[in-house]
């Protein structure tokens, strides 16, 4: 079996399944097509297109992530499966917490574990704010708080989300969620249950 993943989150569906002895391929995409939502349906289909050839089945290993039905669409016309949720912040925390999390505070901006690693280079190069530090204040004013949704927890980790946080200017929360319900969710693909 084969799951084209976000590469955001391939590392732990890899984890998931070789922890549980599941015969798991992962095929991971750029993670930073999440800066461009619009394009992870032609990305995702085209991988299981190409990998159907040569897998039995194939799953997405993507919420829908913001693309608002067109990877659900390229997954009913490909017969496939995908993640649950509208996001990897549901897969991770559940949605009734990820509810919870945002009525709380709204203005919440979520790392996970990949985002705190990768924030330089995946929301600080990415806007532009290493190169116009002043345009942080326009894309992040509104925010109140940061809330770091820790899978693997470690000090390294934990500096990583406060550097963040710090770049951001705003108080840095953990909330730890395991991978729990991500495995339950890579159970289903490999069963083949509808989510």
């Amino acid at each position: 079996m084969a799951v084209v993943a976000c590469g955001a989150i391939a590392r732990h569906v890899a984890d998931v399944a070789a922890r549980r002895g599941w015969p798991v391929d992962v095929v991971p995409l750029p993670p930073l097509l999440h800066n461009r939502p619009e394009r992870i349906a032609a990305a995702v289909e085209q991988q299981v297109s190409r990998l159907r050839r040569h897998y039995a089945r194939v799953a997405v290993g993507y919420a829908d992530c913001g693309t608002y039905g067109a990877l659900d669409e390229v997954c009913a016309r490909w017969e496939v499966h995908r993640l649950p949720g509208t996001d990897c912040y549901s897969v991770f925390a559940g949605a009734a917490r990820m509810r919870a999390v945002l009525e709380a505070e709204p203005g919440t901006y979520v790392l996970t574990d990949y985002l705190a690693a990768s924030f330089t280079r995946s929301v600080v190069v990415e806007l532009g704010l290493d190169r116009y530090p002043e345009l942080r204040d326009d894309y992040f004013g509104h925010y109140r708080r940061v809330v770091w949704l820790a899978q693997h927890p470690t000090e390294a980790l934990r500096a990583s989300a406060q550097r963040a946080a710090g770049l951001l200017g705003l108080p840095l929360e953990e909330i730890v969620v395991g991978d729990l319900l991500l495995e339950r969710a890579v159970g289903d693909l490999v069963e083949g249950r509808s989510l």
